[in-house]
């Protein structure tokens, strides 16, 4: 079993191993690979001192890539307490962000406290990755041989910590990353596996590294002496509930991909570019990459394509299902961004596709500038989670054209499976009262006019639900 509770595996270490994240990045590879200033990662740490004015090979270099802004910069934030973490932009490094943070000074008689201490900063660093939505982080070794912190410990608190966080909160952040020394290297190679192993028995191998204190849920050093104890009726005697409330908390994992064992990753991309990957792999590679997306369209600011109102829910259908409405001539396709597009529908679908659902999309009065290609289409239909095409009972495509009806016919043979038999064409409002009560869908007032003016009121056959 795990000794965290739970199995996680993490690919590329460079040149090392092949985890998912983090990767190992050692200083003196070509390229400058190990630098941590050089990262092209969405943030990078510098460890400092309380004035963060402290001078290490880690700062010098983080300092002279960045350039003279940098040092401007750290004036205004007035120095950084011991465990705090402060941002400042990247200037001219690769990495847009630069976290600065301040690591403690070891003494044995202050074991404690330095634990605490140095879990603070991996802890803060994550913290401010998650809360501006930052896709990877380039750590150092925060805790620097001047400071005298023993680098077995410190790795513990450092893998532990980042693994807890990514568990429970990390479910923006792809890829984390640790830049070390040839000397560093040893034990970071040594202790990976323990956190992030890649099968049992890697797990088995490990076991006898685990450290007495394996930290709480989220990753923080464990002190008996403070922590509150309270019993049902004092003076009675205890059962042995706080092992096994400890035994869960520990399974308590979350979903994120850190929290699940997978095979090397690279090799996983290797086979699916051969066709070799199966099935289920495949469906975790995707439901990977959806995650993503949701993320993505979950942390942007979408109002500009909500302002357009060519996506909104409205009632039901004859069989209770949530009936979802597209206007084909509110999507002005070559004045937007099609990439937000696409996240907004993500972000506006995924709790409606949970259950079963209807779409109906008006092509009503559209031209050119509203049609959307086919390879936007594609790419929507391979993002997209298998709960929209499982739960997609009928699309109900009004007002098509002859042109339209063509282009649909060939993207639903050729480009995409499984929903062919779900289109439905229909020739005007009728037909669609006769699925959907007109009551409970908002029509929009040109397509009512559209529909009065050129479909004279007749009863036709309806579509098959």
């Amino acid at each position: 079993m795990d000794p965290l509770g739970a199995r996680s595996q993490f690919v590329e270490v460079q040149n090392l191993h092949t985890w998912d994240q983090p990767e190992l990045m050692e200083e003196g590879e070509e390229k400058g690979e190990g630098d941590v200033a050089l990262l092209n990662c969405t943030a990078i740490v510098n460890t400092s001192n309380e004035t963060l004015t402290d001078k290490n090979p880690i700062s010098d270099s983080i300092h002279r890539h960045a350039g003279p802004e940098l040092r401007d910069e750290l004036l205004k934030l007035k120095g950084c307490r011991t465990g705090e973490a402060k941002m400042t932009e990247g200037f001219n490094l690769a990495a847009r962000f630069i976290i600065h943070t301040v690591g403690p000074k070891y003494k044995a008689k202050y074991r404690t406290a330095a634990e605490s201490s140095l879990y603070s900063c991996y802890r803060n660093v994550m913290q401010l990755a998650k809360e501006h939505t930052m896709v990877s982080v380039g750590f150092c070794v925060i805790s620097t041989t001047k400071r005298g912190y023993p680098l077995e410990d410190a790795t513990h608190i450092a893998f532990r910590t980042v693994r807890r966080f990514l568990e429970n909160h990390g479910e923006s952040i792809e890829a984390v990353v640790f830049a070390v020394s040839d000397a560093e290297e040893v034990v970071y190679k040594k202790l990976l596996p323990l956190y992030y192993p890649r099968s049992k028995d890697e797990e088995r191998a490990s076991l006898p590294l685990l450290p007495a204190d394996i930290g709480n849920s989220e990753g923080e050093p464990v002190v008996p002496e403070r922590q509150i104890r309270i019993t049902e009726k004092p003076g009675s005697v205890e059962d042995d509930s706080e092992d096994e409330s400890l035994e869960l908390g520990l399974g308590l994992v979350g979903n994120h991909a850190f929290a699940r064992m997978e095979g090397d990753v690279d090799k996983q991309r290797k086979q699916i570019l051969q066709g070799h990957l199966s099935e289920a792999a495949q469906q975790k590679q995707h439901q990977r990459n959806y995650n993503r997306w949701l993320c993505r369209a979950r942390a942007e600011d979408l109002s500009d394509i909500a302002a357009l109102k060519a996506l909104y829910q409205t009632g039901v259908d004859m069989c209770g299902r949530t009936v979802m409405v597209v206007v084909g001539r509110n999507i002005p396709v070559t004045l937007i961004d099609m990439e937000k597009a696409l996240l907004y529908f993500i972000h506006v679908m995924d709790h409606i596709t949970v259950k079963e659902y209807v779409m109906v999309y008006f092509h009503t009065l559209t031209g050119e500038h509203n049609h959307l290609d086919t390879d936007f289409l594609k790419k929507l239909y391979d993002i997209v989670d298998i709960k929209f095409k499982k739960n997609l009972r009928a699309f109900y495509f009004v007002h098509p054209t002859f042109r339209s009806k063509v282009s649909a016919w060939f993207f639903t043979t050729f480009s995409v499976s499984g929903i062919k038999e779900k289109v439905h064409h229909i020739e005007n409002l009728q037909q669609l009262f006769a699925c959907i009560l007109p009551e409970q869908i908002d029509i929009p007032p040109f397509v009512l006019e559209y529909d009065a003016r050129v479909s004279p009121i007749q009863t036709l056959p309806s579509p098959s639900i």
